[in-house]
C-alpha cells in the first residue's frame, strides 16, 4: 500500500490543475462533453490536500479493512455518481434501471449525483477514509487515477467474486487488467473514455486524417492542427505513434515524445494545445484535424456531418471511470450486487443508450440494437474487436515522475 508525505505542487502541476478545471476535461459536463479522465496534476493536488487537512502521512494500519456488512439486515445501498451518468425515464421522474434492480432484489438504492470533480469529491470523503470511518457511501464512481490512489492507500474493499458472476464474465478485455488493479480485485469500470483523432472533412478537402504522424507532418494541415492540453492524452497518443507502449514507457521515451511534438510546434504545424474548446474550431473548420475526446465527437456529429473520427493504426488512449466500495461501507454485498446487475447485457445496453459512453460490458451489442441500431453500430460507444485491440492505457506514475513530466509538458505547450 502507498505511503506518502504531504508535498507541495510545482508551478507546472498547478498550471496543469488549472487547465483541467477551467478548459480541460475537468471542466466538461456530462452528455455534452467529456470530463476529466487522467488528470494527473489533480491527483497530486489531492495528495497536497490530504496533508493540508491533517490526514496522517502514511496509511493507517487498519485502513481498508472490511467493515461489518449489514446487507442482509438492511436492504439498501448508497451510490454516489456523476451527474447525467444514469438513465432517466422520459418524464424525468424516475431511473428505470435502478427501479428495476430494487423491484428484483428488494434492495433500495439511495442514488446521489454528488460527484462534480474527482478532487472535490476526494476532499469530501478523505477525512473519514483516513480515520477508518464510514463515508456514508457504499459505492462510488471515480476516474482511473483516483481509483488507483484509493486502492493503493487501502481505502477500498476487496470485492467478493462470488457476488459478481456477470461482472467477472462480461467485463471487456480492454478493461480487464489495468496496472493499478490487475484482475479487477477492487474495482469494475462504469464507462470508458477514448482519445481519438478527429477531423473536419470539409476543411481537409475530403482527405482522411488517421495518424499522429499526419497531424505533425502533413504540410496541407500546417497551422490547422491542435493537440490536447491534458498530458496523458497528447503524450500517450504520440508515444503510440512512435511505436512505444504508454503502459510501459521510460523517461527516454517520454522525452522522445516531447521532442517530436516540439519540432511540430517550432515549425508551426500545431496551432495550439487546447482543452474542450477545440470543438468550436473543429466544427467551423478553423481546425482541420486534432486529437480529441470521443464523447465530443459523438455530440459534434449530431449537428455537423463533416465531423469524422479515426482510430490510428498505432492505437489510441482509453481511460475509465470505475466503481469502488469504500472502506467501512455498511452494505458491501448489496453494492456488489448492484455492480453485477449493471454487467447484465440488457441492463448495460439500457444504460449505454442513455449516457453514450463506451460500454465496458461484452455481449451488449444485440441488446443495444433493440433500443437503437445506430448506437449499436457506433464504435465510439461499442468498440469492435479491431478497435478494442488498439486501446491502450497510460501507465500509473510515481510522484517524482508526475512532477518531472508535467514540468516538461508545461514548457512544451507554453503553460
Amino acid at each position: 500500500m502507498e505511503s506518502y508525505e504531504p508535498e507541495r505542487l510545482s508551478s507546472a502541476q498547478l498550471a496543469a490543475m488549472r487547465r483541467s478545471l477551467t478548459s480541460g476535461r475537468g471542466a466538461l459536463t456530462r452528455r455534452s462533453l467529456l470530463r476529466a479522465s487522467g488528470m494527473g496534476a489533480l491527483a497530486l493536488g489531492g495528495m497536497a490536500t490530504l496533508g493540508a487537512c491533517g490526514i496522517p502521512p502514511a496509511k493507517r494500519a487498519d485502513a481498508g479493512m472490511a467493515s461489518d456488512d449489514h446487507s442482509a439486515q438492511e436492504k439498501e445501498v448508497t451510490f454516489s455518481n456523476w451527474t447525467e451518468y444514469m438513465d432517466v425515464s422520459e418524464d424525468e421522474k424516475g431511473r428505470p434501471t435502478l427501479e428495476a434492480f430494487t423491484k428484483r432484489t428488494g434492495i433500495r438504492v439511495k442514488y446521489t449525483e454528488d460527484i462534480n470533480d474527482n478532487v472535490e469529491f476526494f476532499g469530501k470523503i478523505k477525512p473519514q477514509l483516513a480515520a477508518g470511518q464510514n463515508t456514508g457511501r457504499d459505492l462510488i464512481c471515480v476516474t482511473d487515477w483516483l481509483a488507483a490512489r484509493i486502492i493503493r492507500l487501502g481505502w477500498a474493499q476487496k470485492l467478493d467474486p462470488s457476488n459478481l458472476p456477470h461482472a467477472f464474465a462480461n467485463v471487456s478485455a480492454q478493461f480487464r487488467t489495468p496496472d493499478w488493479d490487475p484482475g479487477r480485485a477492487y474495482s469494475y469500470p462504469w464507462t470508458g473514455i477514448p482519445t481519438v483523432i478527429a477531423y473536419n472533412v470539409k476543411a481537409t478537402g475530403g482527405r482522411k486524417v488517421d495518424s499522429v504522424t499526419q497531424l505533425l507532418d502533413d504540410p496541407k494541415l500546417k497551422g490547422r492542427v491542435s493537440f490536447l492540453s491534458e498530458m496523458r492524452d497528447t503524450i500517450g497518443m504520440t508515444l503510440l505513434d512512435q511505436g512505444k507502449d504508454p503502459g510501459k514507457f521510460t523517461d527516454t521515451d517520454f522525452d522522445g515524445a516531447i521532442g517530436r511534438l516540439q519540432k511540430a510546434v517550432d515549425k508551426k504545424q500545431i496551432r495550439r494545445f487546447t482543452g474542450n474548446d477545440y470543438t468550436a474550431d473543429l466544427s467551423k473548420g478553423d481546425i482541420a484535424a486534432c486529437v480529441g475526446w470521443a464523447g465530443d465527437i459523438i455530440q459534434l456529429q449530431a449537428d455537423n456531418p463533416d465531423i469524422k473520427f479515426a482510430i490510428p493504426a498505432a492505437g489510441y488512449i482509453t481511460s475509465s471511470d470505475n466503481l469502488l466500495v469504500p472502506a467501512q461501507a455498511r452494505h458491501k454485498t448489496n453494492a456488489e450486487k448492484l455492480i453485477d446487475y449493471y454487467y447484465e447485457p440488457p441492463v448495460a445496453a439500457q444504460l449505454a443508450a442513455y449516457i453514450n459512453y463506451v460500454c465496458p460490458v461484452d455481449g451488449v451489442r444485440d441488446e443495444l440494437a433493440k433500443i437503437d441500431e445506430s448506437m449499436a453500430s457506433n464504435t465510439l460507444i461499442l468498440p469492435d474487436k479491431e478497435m478494442a485491440a488498439k486501446s491502450r492505457s497510460f501507465r500509473s506514475l510515481t510522484s517524482k515522475e508526475e512532477t518531472a513530466y508535467e514540468e516538461k509538458f508545461a514548457k512544451l505547450i507554453g503553460a
